[in-house]
């Protein structure tokens, strides 16, 4: 006599209610010895891998679809190493502008000329033109150790850095201003009417400088050129220096 399963698992000959726990079989009963197989289970796949590469200039991992390398900028396409920041293109759009390097301090002149209109020694000049109202003096920073003294002439490409101005009696090229840093000297360039030094406490002077030969100034020195012009070099002072800085 054939058997079936109940529910439980006990063979039963009846095929209505279990021969051991008398729970129902039904018609769906399973033949004794038959094994019912457990559904079965699909095990998850793996995840796939991620395919990566190593760039070859600086060894950081990258995605096998990269085109470049995100740390350093290789070129995955071309192979085409990064450039250096020195070979940017910089007429580029967009490229980085480097910043100015900052240019040299402006030099603050330590010795300035004084020019002055001398009525006294306009007075003895006996010039046909008229003086010109005295006032306070031009001062002209004295940034070199060589300055020209005289008149300007465009023609002539005469631009001297002690520009004596309208004063006809001053040769284009009247003289020369040299320094040593601590003293200075003037020489007469042949000029028409003669360079003139002489002191402030004493009368003006009634010989000039022989040309071509240099004279030092004393501090108290003064310089006289032209029909009416007075020079006097001097230290700078302190206003006069953070005014040029």
């Amino acid at each position: 006599m054939s058997t079936v399963n109940c529910p439980s698992g006990h063979p039963s000959t009846s095929t209505d209610y279990c021969d051991v726990c008398g729970l129902p079989i039904g018609t769906a009963a399973t033949p004794a010895g038959a094994s019912v197989p457990a559904p079965a289970v699909a095990a998850p796949s793996p995840a796939p891998a991620v395919a990566a590469q190593t760039c070859p200039n600086c060894s950081e991992p990258a995605a096998t679809d990269a085109l470049f390398c995100e740390s350093c900028g290789y070129d995955f396409t071309t192979g085409t190493m990064p450039r250096a920041a020195s070979s940017l293109d910089l007429s580029a759009p967009g490229a980085p502008v480097p910043p100015m390097p900052p240019g040299p301090p402006a030099e603050v002149a330590e010795w300035v000329v004084e020019r002055w209109v001398d009525p006294d020694w306009y007075a003895v000049q006996q010039s046909d033109d008229p003086c010109p109202s005295p006032g306070l003096p031009v001062v002209i920073p004295l940034n070199d150790k060589s300055v020209l003294v005289g008149r300007p002439s465009r023609s002539r490409g005469i631009t001297p850095e002690v520009d004596c101005g309208d004063d006809t009696g001053v040769s284009r090229r009247q003289a020369q201003l040299t320094t040593d840093g601590q003293r200075w000297w003037v020489e007469d360039l042949q000029s028409s009417n003669g360079t003139y030094v002489g002191p402030a406490s004493g009368p003006l002077p009634e010989d000039p400088i022989s040309p071509g030969q240099r004279r030092e100034l004393n501090p108290d020195d003064r310089v006289y050129v032209g029909a009416w012009t007075r020079l006097v070099v001097r230290k700078s002072t302190p206003e006069e220096r953070a005014g040029q800085a």
